[in-house]
């Protein structure tokens, strides 16, 4: 029963307050109608194709009664972002380490599976060696994730440093808690702090995100050079080569 003038706009509020860590997904639909009830003169045909037929309402005699607009919907339920994780390594040096991520709320019997986009790295191959949950069944949860970064110059400044693998994953069927276990590689060059997110994203669905600050401290000192005097008032020289790490 809303009435729209010629060229004038509609505002639809939606409004998305997930219950629980899994995909939701609803449908829009918008029906126009003529004002004065009468039907759009064009006439459907049996061999329209069927994306036109699938939006429109057809009258008795063949003409347009309505016209449907289909909005789909995917809601993706996203817990808050947690504390940041400090990782801290001397430049020049490399540092291994493991982390752990709490996914608090997975519902392990969702089924929808969530597009994998862009993500960096990808644990869905359920034939190979898949951990096991604490219970002692099969893993059959996947989790999708991604180290994402603020800017990209804080990309080129970390890319090339870090490197971030999934090991395992334990399930308490509990308290519906899965943790992940990362091993994050960083060996940087030089002195920095950074911070990048790793986004982990569950086929059952539910999203999570866990900052990452990366902090590399001052280096060693790599020599000593000792200048001795020649005498006073005289210039002492000493020759040292100094190597490039890059182009």
């Amino acid at each position: 029963g809303i009435r729209l003038a010629p060229k004038e706009k509609l505002e639809i509020p939606v409004l998305f307050m997930p219950a629980e860590m899994k995909i939701y997904k609803a449908v829009v639909v918008i029906h126009v109608m003529r004002e004065n009830g009468e039907n759009w003169p064009y006439v459907v045909k049996a061999q329209s194709k069927t994306d036109l037929n699938r939006h429109l309402t057809v009258a008795e005699n063949g003409k347009i009664q309505g016209i449907l607009w289909v909005y789909p919907i995917n809601g993706t339920s996203e817990a808050p972002q947690q504390k940041p994780v400090v990782i801290r390594c001397q430049a020049r040096q490399r540092l291994e380490q493991r982390v752990e991520l709490l996914l608090i709320g997975v519902l392990p019997h969702a089924t929808a599976v969530p597009d994998a986009g862009n993500s960096a790295e990808v644990d869905v191959d359920e034939s190979s060696n898949a951990p096991e949950v604490t219970d002692g069944s099969p893993a059959t949860l996947e989790f999708l994730y991604e180290l994402q970064y603020q800017s990209d110059e804080i990309r080129s400044q970390l890319e090339s440093f870090v490197g971030i693998q999934l090991v395992e994953k334990e399930w308490d069927t509990e308290s519906r808690i899965v943790t992940l276990i990362f091993n994050v590689v960083f060996a940087p060059c030089k002195p920095m702090r950074n911070e990048a997110i790793v986004t982990i994203q569950c086929t059952a669905g539910g999203l999570w995100k866990f900052p990452l600050v990366f902090i590399a401290t001052e280096p060693e000192v790599d020599d000593v050079i000792n200048i001795e005097a020649v005498g006073l008032n005289k210039e002492s020289i000493v020759g040292f080569k100094l190597t490039s790490q890059t182009r």
